[in-house]
C-alpha cells in the first residue's frame, strides 16, 4: 500500500467518526422529545443527503462533478440555517409547555 492510500482510508475514517460523535451529540443534547424526533429526522436527512453527494462525485464524468458544488455550496448554507431556527422554536415551544 502507498502512503496516499492510507491517508485516504484514514482521512475518511475519521472524517465518519467525527460525523457520528456529532450526529450522536447533536440528538443526546436535545431537551425535549419533539425537539429529539426532529434532530434525529433531520441527521437522517442530513446523512442520506452526503451520502447522494458523495457517491455523485465519484460517479459523474469530470466536467460535471464539479456542478455539483454550486447547488450544494447554496443549499448547504440554508439548510443549516433552518435546522437551528426550527430547532430553537421547537426548543422554544416545549419550555413554554413546561
Amino acid at each position: 500500500m502507498n502512503l496516499g492510500l492510507i491517508g485516504g482510508i484514514a482521512g475518511a475514517v475519521i472524517g465518519i467518526a467525527g460525523g457520528l460523535f456529532g450526529t450522536f451529540a447533536s440528538i443526546r443534547n436535545t431537551s425535549g422529545p419533539k425537539e429529539r424526533e426532529f434532530a434525529i429526522k433531520a441527521s437522517i436527512i442530513t446523512w442520506i443527503v452526503g451520502i447522494v453527494f458523495i457517491i455523485l462525485l465519484i460517479l459523474l464524468p469530470v466536467p460535471w462533478r464539479f456542478f455539483l458544488w454550486i447547488p450544494y455550496g447554496i443549499l448547504l448554507p440554508f439548510g443549516i440555517i433552518k435546522w437551528n431556527r426550527t430547532q430553537q422554536r421547537i426548543r422554544n415551544e416545549e419550555s413554554h409547555d413546561i
